[in-house]
């Protein structure tokens, strides 16, 4: 067991209020005055925390009850925040959006489940008096959550401030800073969200600079730290881990080769730390650069992120996309998330990929977007012919054919996708293991070639 430290929820009102600017800055400002600061992500995005890690020197972190279940959360915001003085989790969406189906899942079921105080984001252009109404129906909405305070985004000049203070403070509420409008401090946008880190790391690290001291002068970080630090005392369990036999333990780790670079951002850091404590030793790889796969490899994983964008350079790798056909081909065990299933068709957007599995992928104007039930229709490197499992998928593009590995299910729809074979999963559906650490033994234990089931 361990004690969750200091921490807050900085929310939003609504998807587009700037609270991921807000909090990143944040974790940028706190960071420039000396406090080890740590930072999450409610929900299953994959690019806010990538610039959480980049502001905070730490891993990048998802808090998502949805796919990992409520009693996840606490042994996750632990792992999060652990060795750090502070934990800064952003919410998704507005304070009370989530899946909508009665499950937790919104940025007010994480602040409840880890008794964390909130600190609520409000654009106040073209706001005065009403900015009390508006926070006002955030903070009775549901009253067992603490709002330790506002900050204001896109605020005009010294005297809108004025008038947006005194408004909340004739219903009772602090406003703990104020930004105003800058162009200088803007995010870079494109049609998956921000764009990610590792494509300009040096830009968006100047940027966060930038941010961090506007931030800072903007906001009262002595407060703020207060409030963190009052937050009722939490003990939660450590994540949970893989079980090993005694045969994995003492035999040679499973070298496993992951996709980085800029194409291919999209893994969960959970994921990749379920995997390494299932016995996998970890070998990072740039399909955009190397032209061979490390050596000696057990297995291969190959995330979500834009390989829409650099579609020539991957296309022109000839020399990698043949040694990946062959290698999965002659069964080299494979994961591969959205991204990573355009990667490995056999085209996209009628460039040259890998081919190896049957499938020609395409751009479209259509985003697919939502979280998913999903049940394996064949047994495959992580789950079980008939388990079933949440996920979330995030795209524009489309397969054809779409597969039949994945029966996913929605409030609103059903369809199959994805392909498997006993050492293949290529899928649109992203999965987070940290709650789930039976499928990163499976997938290990597939590379190690120990039976593992149907």
């Amino acid at each position: 067991m361990r004690r969750l430290g200091p921490r807050l929820v900085v929310a939003g009102t609504h998807s587009g209020v700037g609270k991921t600017t807000i909090a990143t800055g944040l974790m940028a400002a706190f960071r420039a005055t000396g406090v080890p600061v740590a930072g999450a992500k409610v929900g299953p995005d994959f690019i806010d925390p990538g610039y959480h890690a980049l502001a905070t020197g730490r891993s990048p972190r998802n808090l998502d009850p949805w796919l990992c279940g409520a009693d996840a959360i606490g042994p996750l915001a632990g792992r999060a925040g652990a060795g750090a003085d502070l934990l800064i989790v952003e919410g998704v969406m507005g304070l009370f959006d989530g899946a909508v189906d009665g499950t937790p899942s919104s940025t007010a079921d994480v602040a409840d489940l880890l008794q964390a105080p909130v600190v609520l984001v409000v654009d106040g252009s073209s706001m005065s008096a009403s900015v009390a109404a508006l926070v006002r129906g955030f903070r009775d909405h549901r009253p067992e959550l603490e709002l330790a305070g506002v900050i204001l985004n896109r605020v005009g000049s010294p005297h809108h401030r004025t008038l947006l203070v005194e408004a909340l403070e004739s219903i009772g509420v602090t406003v703990v800073g104020s930004i105003g409008r800058d162009d200088a401090i803007s995010w870079r946008d494109r049609h998956l969200g921000l764009v990610p880190v590792d494509e300009r790391p040096a830009e968006v690290s100047a940027s966060l600079d930038r941010l961090g001291a506007a931030v800072a002068a903007g906001c009262d970080l002595d407060r703020l730290r207060r409030v963190a630090g009052e937050a009722t005392p939490v003990e939660v369990a450590e994540p949970a881990v893989p079980d090993r036999p005694a045969s994995a333990a003492s035999g040679p780790p499973v070298r496993i080769a992951v996709a980085g670079g800029p194409a291919f951002t999209f893994v969960y850091r959970d994921n990749l730390d379920a995997l390494i404590a299932a016995g996998a030793e970890l070998v990072a790889f740039d399909p955009l650069q190397d032209e061979r796969l490390p050596p000696a490899i057990d297995g291969l994983v190959v995330g979500g992120g834009f390989p829409e964008v650099h579609a020539a350079r991957l296309g022109d790798n000839g020399a990698l996309l043949d040694e990946v056909a062959a290698r999965v081909g002659d069964g080299l065990v494979t994961w591969a998330e959205c991204g990573g299933l355009l990667w490995l068709a056999r085209s996209l957007d009628g460039r040259p990929m890998a081919g190896a599995i049957d499938a020609e992928a395409r751009m479209t104007d259509r985003l697919t977007l939502g979280y998913r039930h999903a049940t394996a229709l064949n047994g495959n490197p992580l789950l079980a012919a008939g388990e079933t499992v949440r996920g979330h998928e995030h795209h524009y593009s489309t397969a054809e054919p779409a597969g039949s590995a994945l029966s996913l299910s929605s409030r609103f729809s059903e369809r199959t996708e994805g392909f498997a074979t006993p050492t293949l999963l290529a899928t649109y559906l992203h999965q987070h293991l940290g709650a789930r650490p039976e499928a990163a033994a499976r997938f290990v234990a597939t590379c190690r070639g120990a039976p593992v089931g149907p």
